[in-house]
């Protein structure tokens, strides 16, 4: 028996969704973000050594990282839908947008946030908000925010003349990639993409994330 090992608003949502696409049995343990510093509860070290969500348990033992954990459903539960597209385009949008999800996109926009909160606590005493203000603009404007501007205009770009991220159907690049859009679209920095805004809605709409919101419980993104 599987066992998700899912945080509130986190990205063990989008495991949610592949799971109840895949159609395999499983079972959620809950896990709470602590409300001073947002972070992930010490009992999901328990768990696996990282304390971080999402984490599956497996037959085989715990396994963490998004990536890793929608690789190995695919190649274990995918039997029609959400398989891996064999060759082609296909599988090189596959295996490009699976990896681009984390290693690209979601770097800037953490950082972003971070810097953003930064921001926020630096403006007490009020002395001291100038200077946070001018550091944080200054880290922003000379990296971090034309970085993500690029990646999302890249795959408004994208979205523009595909359905989905790797073929004609959704796949695991798909289940990868919707955690970080709909977190755009939700704290409003997609109101100008609106081929993003597009994608997330249809993923939105899909029986099976449905399933999976009504299972997982509030989740701040959908």
């Amino acid at each position: 028996m599987l066992t998700l090992h899912h945080l509130n608003n986190s990205r063990s949502q989008r495991i949610l969704w592949l799971l109840e696409e895949l159609g395999v049995e499983y079972k959620i343990a809950f896990y709470e973000r602590d409300s001073q510093t947002n972070l992930a509860p010490d009992s999901l070290r328990a768990v696996h050594p990282l304390g971080r969500s999402p984490v599956l348990t497996t037959p085989h033992g715990a396994i963490a990282e998004s990536g890793a954990i929608v690789e190995y459903l695919v190649r274990n539960h995918a039997e029609s839908g959400f398989t891996v597209p064999e060759e082609g385009k296909a599988l090189q949008d596959y295996l490009f947008w699976l990896h681009f999800a984390e290693g690209s996109l979601m770097p800037p926009l953490v950082a972003n946030l971070v810097l953003e909160k930064a921001r926020q606590k630096g403006s007490k005493p009020f002395f001291i908000k100038p200077i946070t203000d001018k550091l944080v603009d200054g880290i922003i404007n000379a990296y971090y925010g034309p970085n993500l501007a690029q990646s999302l205009r890249y795959v408004e770009s994208y979205l523009a003349s595909n359905t989905w991220f790797a073929g004609e159907e959704p796949t695991g690049a798909d289940i990868q990639m919707i955690f970080p859009l709909e977190s755009l679209v939700a704290s409003g920095r997609a109101d100008d993409f609106t081929a993003i805004r597009g994608y997330v809605k249809r993923v939105h709409e899909r029986p099976a994330y449905q399933r999976a919101l009504e299972k997982g419980g509030e989740y701040a993104y959908a």
